[in-house]
């Protein structure tokens, strides 16, 4: 098979474990953090099980971690070693609907393009963040390995982004209140009233909310019945499992999914990462596969 005449690279909000990227070869562009003073960047999964814990126990005990964009400058320093080899690049990037961060991105491609005129820079938006986007880039890039042109890799992306779902609840209303999503009002009541969001990975490339349910062993049955409604060939796609720091919900998503989804046969369960795991908190309880458009 001839050598592809581009790079296939993408960015770690996909939470794209790390072992999967390395085994891959595929570059990752590492997004930035603050916790208690100092910047950090997001290593999907490379610095261990018990850093991630520790993340989360940090979060916990009261730490208010805080997210911020790549600059131009970032992706000037990405992308211009590629270039200078001589490749193109295909940039599969996280939903432009959730941060400005692809904006810059796009400057940067601008800026590079005046100076290697020869060259392509294409970007292709997900609408897509954390596991859905995993399953975009793992199938993408299974045909960027076949030898598919830049192009039909991008047009499959395309066409394929509205059937990566992510379904979710979250522990605590704290952080979805602290990054604006909820009300402090609503979420006095709702955790009064220990109220637990169902939340989806919608058609304009949010995280919606969907409904509501009282109680966490309800809200992860929610999860199993969304699944089942929307998933299609289980039995040919490998499911993931999100989870901040909540192993034991994990194993039993995974059970009752299974229980649920006897075709089911392929399940992965990952830590989220700091960033993603910033602004929905610890106790967050994903199902991500891919299936029907989405309708939301």
């Amino acid at each position: 098979m001839p050598e592809n005449t581009y790079v296939f690279l993408t960015d770690s909000d996909s939470d794209l474990p790390y072992d999967v990227a390395d085994a891959r070869g595929i570059p990752v562009i590492k997004m930035p953090y603050m916790l208690n003073g100092e910047e950090y960047y997001d290593e999907n999964g490379r610095e261990g099980e018990a850093a991630q814990k520790a993340f989360f126990d940090k979060m916990r005990a009261g730490a208010v971690p805080v997210t911020a964009c790549l600059s131009k400058h970032n992706y000037l320093e990405f992308f211009e070693p590629y270039l200078q080899m001589g490749k193109d690049i295909l940039f599969v990037a996280f939903s432009s609907q959730m941060s400005a961060t692809l904006q810059y991105a796009a400057e940067a491609r601008e800026e590079l393009l005046a100076q290697y005129p020869g060259r392509r820079i294409e970007m292709v938006d997900t609408l897509s963040i954390s596991a859905p986007m995993t399953l975009l880039v793992v199938a993408a890039h299974d045909l960027y390995l076949q030898g598919k042109s830049l192009d039909e890799v991008r047009q499959w992306v395309l066409d394929n982004r509205m059937r990566a779902h992510a379904v979710l609840t979250v522990d605590s209303l704290t952080y979805l209140k602290r990054g604006g999503r909820l009300s402090p009002t609503s979420a006095f009541f709702g955790t009064m009233l220990d109220l637990k969001p169902i939340i989806v990975m919608g058609k304009s490339g949010k995280m919606d909310a969907a409904d509501k349910v009282q109680g966490r062993k309800k809200a992860i049955r929610a999860l199993v019945e969304r699944t089942a409604d929307l998933i299609e060939d289980p039995a040919g796609q490998t499911l993931i499992i999100m989870h901040a720091d909540a192993p034991e919900d994990a194993q039993r998503l995974a059970e009752m999914l299974r229980a649920r989804i006897p075709e089911l046969k392929n399940i992965r369960i990952v830590m989220v990462g700091p960033v993603i795991g910033a602004h929905c908190g610890p106790g967050t309880l994903a199902s991500a596969f891919m299936g029907k458009p989405r309708q939301v």
